[in-house]
C-alpha cells in the first residue's frame, strides 16, 4: 500500500490512543463517576464522551488484524514488542527511586516480578492479550487465507455469539466474560478484520454510512445504560446490566469501532506535510500507553494533573483537551528516545555479528 493510504490507517492509530488517553482520564480521573444519588448534567457528558472513546481498543486491534493477515511474520518483531514492554515496565520504577517519588525498598519483591515479567503478570492487559495475539497470527492469518467467504461468515458468527452477543443481550454476569480484557477477544477481532481485509462490508463503503453508525452505536451504549441506571434507581432492576454497554466486547462497541475503522479506511489523505507527520507520529502511540498506564503511574498522573479539582464542572472539558495533549506529547518525545536507543543498540549488535 501507498504511504498516502497508510497515513489513513496511522491517523486512526492516533486517534485511538488519543481516546484512550481521554477513557484514563475520564474513568481514572474520576471524572465519569458512578451514579449515586442525585446525577448531574456533567456525570451525564462525562458518560456520553466515555461512550464514543470506548472503541478506541478495538480500532487499535482492527488495524494490526488488518495488515497482519497479508503479512509475513516475524520473531523479531514480537522480540521488539517485548523489549519494548519491558523498556517501560522496568525503567519507570527505577526512575521513579532515583528521583525520590517511591523510597528505595519500597518495591515488593511480588511487584519486581510483575515488572520484570509484564507480559505473563498482566501489568499491562493490553500487552499481554497483543502479545499473545500476535503469536496466533500467522496460524490465523493463513487459516483466514484459506477460507471462502461464507465459511468465514459463519466462524464469525460463531465467535461473536459465544464472545459478544449472549453477554450483549442476557442481563446477568457471565462466567466467561472478561468485558474484551482478554487475547481471545482480540482473536475475534484479528478474524473480523481479516474478513474486512479480504471480502469487505459493502454498506460500510460509503463513508457517510459507517460516520452515522458510529454516532448512533455510541449514543446506544450511553442510552442503554442511563436507562439502567435509572430504572434501577426506581424499580431496583437491571441496575447490574447498566455497565455492560461500557465494555468492549459489547455488540454496541465492536459496531461502533467497525464502522469508525471504515471512516478511516476510504479516508483520502494526500501525500505532502500531514501524511508524514502522522506517518512520523504514529509508531510511538504503544510507547505512550506503556508509560501513562503503568502500575505505577495509571493513577498518579491523573494526581499530577489535578483532574480533582475540575471534577463536576464543566471546566473539564478544556482542562482534558489539555492533559490529552500534554500526555501524548510527553508519551511521544519519551518513546522516540527509547526508539533511537533501540536502534543504537540494534546496530551495535548487527556491527559485533558482522565483525564475527
Amino acid at each position: 500500500m501507498k504511504k498516502a493510504r497508510q497515513a489513513n490507517f496511522e491517523l486512526l492509530r492516533i486517534v485511538a490512543m488519543l481516546m484512550v488517553i481521554a477513557l484514563h482520564y475520564l474513568v481514572k480521573g474520576g471524572v465519569a463517576c458512578s451514579f449515586v444519588g442525585k446525577s448531574t448534567p456533567v456525570n451525564y457528558f462525562a458518560w456520553l464522551l466515555e461512550a464514543f472513546c470506548l472503541v478506541a481498543v478495538n480500532c487499535y486491534v482492527l488495524i494490526s488484524g488488518y495488515f497482519l493477515v497479508e503479512s509475513e511474520w516475524r520473531p523479531g518483531r514480537t522480540a521488539s514488542l517485548l523489549c519494548q514492554v519491558l523498556f517501560y515496565s522496568l525503567l519507570i520504577p527505577l526512575a521513579f527511586m532515583l528521583v525520590g517519588v517511591i523510597p528505595f525498598g519500597s518495591v515488593s519483591l511480588y511487584e519486581w516480578v510483575e515488572y520484570v515479567f509484564p507480559i505473563s503478570t498482566e501489568h499491562y492487559w493490553f500487552a499481554t492479550a497483543y502479545v499473545l495475539m500476535y503469536l496466533f497470527a500467522p496460524l490465523l492469518g493463513a487459516g483466514i487465507r484459506q477460507m471462502d467467504k461464507r465459511q468465514m461468515q459463519v466462524i464469525i458468527g460463531l465467535l461473536l455469539f459465544f464472545f459478544c452477543l449472549v453477554k450483549s443481550v442476557v442481563p446477568i454476569f457471565l462466567a466467561t466474560d472478561r468485558f474484551g480484557y482478554d487475547f481471545g477477544w482480540f482473536l475475534c477481532l484479528f478474524v473480523i478484520a481479516g474478513y474486512i481485509r479480504r471480502f469487505g462490508i459493502p454498506w460500510l463503503e460509503k463513508k457517510s454510512h459507517a460516520a452515522v453508525l458510529y454516532v448512533l452505536t455510541a449514543a446506544a451504549t450511553w442510552g442503554v445504560s442511563m436507562a439502567c441506571r435509572i430504572l434501577g434507581e426506581r424499580f431496583g432492576i437491571l441496575e447490574s446490566y447498566a455497565d455492560t454497554p461500557y465494555t468492549y466486547n459489547h455488540i454496541f462497541c465492536l459496531i461502533g469501532a467497525v464502522s469508525l475503522f471504515y471512516v478511516f479506511k476510504d479516508s483520502n489523505i494526500r501525500e505532502g506535510k500531514v501524511s508524514e507527520i502522522i506517518c512520523r507520529l504514529a509508531p510511538y502511540t504503544f510507547g505512550v500507553y506503556l508509560l501513562h498506564e503503568h502500575k505505577l503511574v495509571r493513577y498518579l498522573w491523573p494526581e499530577w494533573a489535578h483532574v480533582e479539582a475540575v471534577t463536576g464542572s464543566w471546566s473539564f472539558i478544556p482542562h482534558m483537551l489539555g492533559c490529552i495533549i500534554l500526555v501524548y506529547g510527553f508519551g511521544s518525545a519519551i518513546d522516540f528516545i527509547r526508539a533511537k536507543l533501540f536502534l543504537i543498540v540494534g546496530n551495535g549488535v548487527k556491527g559485533y555479528r558482522d565483525r564475527k
